[in-house]
């Protein structure tokens, strides 16, 4: 007998309902008041002479959900109180109420992603550029101060994310020069026979002086040797919010393989809270920036601690709009976009002399595969002219679905380099199986939760019923990639601000601006919400 499961999708839901259903305000320690749930799903508090008070919906905050590891990636799903349009609205209210009364306003940002740039471009029929001509006319319109673009700093997440690369290669080589494992043991796999090697040592120890100090000596080898396995291979990629939060609630181990260079949306509001604060001279908590991204998951992302500035009380990103969320505004503030007027395009976009748009090379998830292995291949092997959009110099191979993607640099047919592209949870779980046990060939993966990658995000727009939705994804992509594309070694204004704002690529603000960590949750049981 066999079992087919039909109407699968690529949607992980919540391993366990809300943790926090409703709030309970304890008033005393003697407090023996029972909750009692009546035929409507309405929760009571009754005391113990019987009187019943109507308890209020818990707020759940996007910190509540980082917080638990009851779902993993269900931002569309939470009850959302902040990370609207609603919250930008009451923002530019009280920016005219300040106006009025002669106080100071708050300077409003707005920063674009090019993949939610091109979904707009493709539903309304317009080029990239004169959608963004369109969409900074219509939020400066609403009272914004600047509009940005986020393929700026996607610039610096892949330069960051290639030196790191490099770096991490380089130091996993000198420890395995170092030990006497062969070249294709796994990292995971020498921690074990470090481990069975040291327990062996130990066994056979004894009370004389020579074999204690050759055991001290062995012992502090292994453990200077399992130090050094915080430089892990493969390198995963650290922009997809959502297989993140994945593995942070459910894949401890992996944490340490991903990249900690961070995303554009975040290197953006490192540049609009630090850089662009400072040439104003106003402080960050005196700037709202709002990002327009393609995904949910973005908005859990901007409400990370890690991106919380505790000396000002303010978050790098205020607040996040899906691409879907600024279509719908259009039709709350009456703005026909196809009639629109076009302003001039901001600073902090990545364009030409000539003004016109530039994105960084690669595909439509940011490139990072494309840039990072090129970067590579002449740091560390002196090899110059490879080309992994136009397959020069490169092996690309398909897996069993288009999602999964292996791209090696071989000479005279040894792989040098190889790196691989997982797209979606089934070809990530697969991914995570391979590293935990030691089976995984690769020195970079390119991770993101949608199939299809970033352009097929959850917040992007969806086409009519009569438009299939691969053909969709495929119209979407080649307006992305009808931009001409320009590498961040050769954008000046980006190698510029390394020099002016980070006071160049070596020093200490360097790595606290574009870098960050990441944080296990562990699971939590909540016997009550168990489902049998």
């Amino acid at each position: 007998m066999s079992v087919i499961l039909k109407d699968l999708n690529d949607y992980i839901s919540p391993s366990q309902a809300c943790i926090k259903p409703v709030e309970v305000k304890k008033t005393s320690k003697d407090n023996n008041n029972v909750i009692k749930l009546d035929n409507s799903g309405e929760y009571y508090e009754v005391s113990q002479e019987g009187v019943e008070t109507k308890l209020e919906p818990a707020n759940i905050s996007l910190e509540d959900c980082l917080a638990c590891s009851g779902c993993i990636t269900s931002a569309e799903s939470i009850l959302i109180t902040m990370q609207s349009q609603e919250e930008l609205y009451n923002v530019l209210k009280s920016n005219k109420q300040a106006k009025i009364d002669g106080k100071l306003e708050k300077i409003i940002v707005v920063s674009i992603a090019p993949q939610s740039r091109v979904s707009i471009a493709t539903k309304y029929g317009l080029t990239p550029l004169k959608a963004a001509k369109r969409l900074t006319h219509f939020f400066k319109s609403l009272g914004v101060h600047y509009v940005f673009d986020t393929s700026f700093s996607q610039d610096f997440s892949l330069l960051e994310s290639a030196r790191e690369f490099v770096e991490r290669y380089r130091k996993f080589n000198e420890n395995r020069e170092t030990s006497s494992f062969p070249e294709n043991v796994s990292i995971n796999n020498r921690v074990k026979r470090e481990n069975t090697s040291k327990d062996t040592t130990q066994q056979k120890s004894t009370s004389s002086k020579d074999v204690t100090q050759q055991k001290s000596t062995s012992s502090k080898d292994a453990t200077q040797h399992k130090s050094s396995c915080d430089i892990c291979l493969p390198v995963l990629a650290s922009s997809c919010p959502g297989w993140i939060c994945y593995a942070e609630k459910t894949h401890e181990f992996i944490l340490p393989y991903i990249s900690k260079a961070k995303s554009p949306q975040q290197i953006m509001g490192s540049i609009v809270k630090d850089h662009l604060a400072s040439k104003l001279g106003v402080e960050p908590n005196n700037i709202y920036h709002v990002g327009i991204m393609m995904c949910y998951d973005k908005k859990l992302e901007a409400s990370r601690s890690d991106f919380f500035n505790e000396g000002c009380q303010t978050r790098d990103v205020d607040c996040v709009l899906t691409t879907g969320e600024v279509v719908k505004m259009f039709e709350e503030q009456n703005f026909n976009i196809d009639e629109s007027l076009e302003v001039p395009i901001d600073s902090f976009v990545k364009a030409s002399q000539e003004g016109q748009l530039l994105r960084s090379p690669g595909s439509a998830s940011g490139g990072f595969l494309e840039f990072i292995l090129e970067y590579s291949a002449r740091e560390l092997f002196g090899i110059t002219g490879i080309d992994v959009e136009k397959e020069q110099g490169v092996t690309i191979k398909t897996g069993r679905n288009k999602d999964f993607k292996e791209i090696s640099l071989e000479v005279d047919g040894k792989p040098l380099l190889k790196f691989a592209s997982a797209y979606g949870f089934r070809n990530i779980q697969n991914l995570v199986r391979k590293i935990k046990s030691g089976n995984s060939p690769y020195h970079y993966i390119e991770v993101m939760a949608c199939p299809s990658g970033c352009i097929n995000g959850g917040g992007q727009l969806k086409p009519s019923e009569t438009i299939p939705i691969k053909d969709w994804i495929s119209k979407v992509n080649n307006m992305y990639l009808s931009v001409d594309s320009l590498s961040p070694e050769k954008n000046e204004a980006v190698l510029n601000l390394y020099s002016e704002w980070l006071g160049g690529k070596d020093n200490p603000k360097c790595k606290k601006m574009l870098h960050t960590q990441y944080h296990a949750v562990k699971a939590i049981t909540n016997p009550l919400t168990v489902k049998w």
